[in-house]
């Protein structure tokens, strides 16, 4: 079965193909059927998640699936949250698309530390929503959540993974989350949480059990 990732992001590609193997789905990114990027007007990830899945099944007329993630911080108020992908303003001159995904990456992480010099609550966790849907109508959307929970760092640390993974400590595995190998990453992390929920729905509402 074919299954649309309405993201664009190669990392996000990566870690869900092998967190979705079990279920043996041809997940495809949207960016390979010529499917443009949704817009994202919404305050709270399990609505945006919904609109880019809608948007990626109604494009591409089958099943899709769509990830909406970020970095939420109690001492900003939930912020960046829905915004984490764009939290500070950026200039990129047209290029890669990956090239470009790491100049906003390292601009992101800079306005963070900045937000909060002085600030002694670093509490965040990575917050990650999954919707998918077996059609652009569906009236029943499978939705999963995932969280984990971390600090915030200093200084970043490790050169792993992407977004913010160099300033979120995890206490339980002792390492920043760009510190971690991938089969690590991909065991413990808020979109492996939300995936195992989603596996577990797709395989009872989808595939009958």
């Amino acid at each position: 079965m074919r299954l649309v990732l309405a993201s664009n992001n190669a990392g996000k590609l990566v870690e869900l193909r092998t967190l979705f193997g079990p279920l043996g789905l041809d997940l495809v990114a949207q960016a390979a059927l010529d499917v443009d990027e949704a817009e994202e007007p919404h305050a709270s990830f399990v609505e945006n998640a919904l609109a880019k899945a809608r948007h990626a099944a109604r494009a591409c007329g089958g099943a899709a699936m769509a990830d909406d993630s970020g970095l939420c911080v109690d001492a900003l108020g939930g912020a960046p949250g829905v915004a984490s992908a764009h939290f500070a303003t950026v200039d990129l001159p047209p290029g890669e698309r990956e090239a470009q995904r790491r100049r906003q990456d390292a601009a992101n992480n800079a306005l963070l530390l900045q937000r909060l010099q002085g600030v002694a609550d670093r509490r965040a966790r990575y917050v990650c929503t999954l919707v998918a849907l077996r059609s652009a109508y569906d009236p029943e959307p499978l939705i999963a959540t995932g969280r984990w929970n971390g600090t915030l760092l200093r200084l970043p640390q490790g050169s792993s993974g992407f977004g913010y993974d160099p300033l979120v400590f995890i206490p339980t595995l002792d390492r920043s989350v760009a510190e971690l190998d991938a089969a690590t990453k991909n065991e413990h992390s808020h979109r492996a949480i939300a995936a195992r929920q989603m596996l577990a729905l797709m395989r009872e509402e989808w595939f009958g059990g």
